[in-house]
């Protein structure tokens, strides 16, 4: 029987979401690995599958917090978000990175934002936390309240435990971890392409 884990192992594995080679990322440090987002659009099925999960990951926690609106910010997590959406009956907001200057000119996109929201913001990773920041200031620069951040995989490079220091609640569907380990043990990934993985994100726990 699958877990959750690898449900979405699975799901970012065959969309081409998640990649192992060799990647530069925005730091211009080198990894291992690449996720993409993005490729999930070309398989909706795997979609679906992240929707879904997501959305009882956020039921969970409407349990024993309010939340009334889910948010994210172009381009990878909102290509997710109004699927989540859809499935919680819940009004999306999309943030956008740069403010638009002409016609609704702004940063928020989609749903209004009001004073007084229980805001979850969702994203597709985490890696070192500091864009959340920016993510989330205007939404509660016009009054909401965002205690939550979920995102589809934690990179484990400390991002989670610095946001949580500030006092946010952190979600993730999966750990990086948690995620080769399971793509290795259904046999998708040779044990080289694992330990290259499990070595690279080993050096941001030390």
């Amino acid at each position: 029987m699958s877990t959750s884990t690898d449900r979405i192992a699975n799901a970012l594995y065959q969309s081409q979401c998640l990649r192992f080679g060799s990647f530069k990322i925005k730091s211009g440090a080198t990894s291992p690995y690449y996720i993409d987002m993005a490729r999930v659009l070309s398989a909706p099925r795997k979609l679906d599958i992240l929707a879904v999960e997501a959305t009882e990951k956020i039921r969970e926690i409407q349990k024993t917090d309010p939340i009334n609106k889910l948010a994210s910010i172009e381009l990878k997590g909102a290509l997710i978000a109004p699927s989540i959406a859809v499935k919680l009956d819940m009004p999306c907001i999309i943030v956008r990175k740069e403010e638009k200057v002409y016609g609704v000119t702004g940063r928020i996109a989609g749903a209004d934002v009001a004073k007084g929201d229980n805001v979850l913001f969702f994203d597709d990773v985490i890696s070192e936390g500091l864009s959340k920041i920016e993510g989330i200031k205007p939404l509660t620069e016009l009054g909401a309240n965002v205690k939550h951040m979920l995102v589809v995989v934690n990179r484990e490079h400390g991002g989670k435990e610095k946001l949580e220091q500030l006092g946010y609640k952190i979600h993730a569907l999966a750990k990086i971890t948690d995620v080769v380990n399971s793509l290795y043990a259904n046999k998708h990934i040779s044990k080289e392409e694992a330990t290259k993985v499990l070595d690279y994100v080993q050096q941001f726990k030390n």
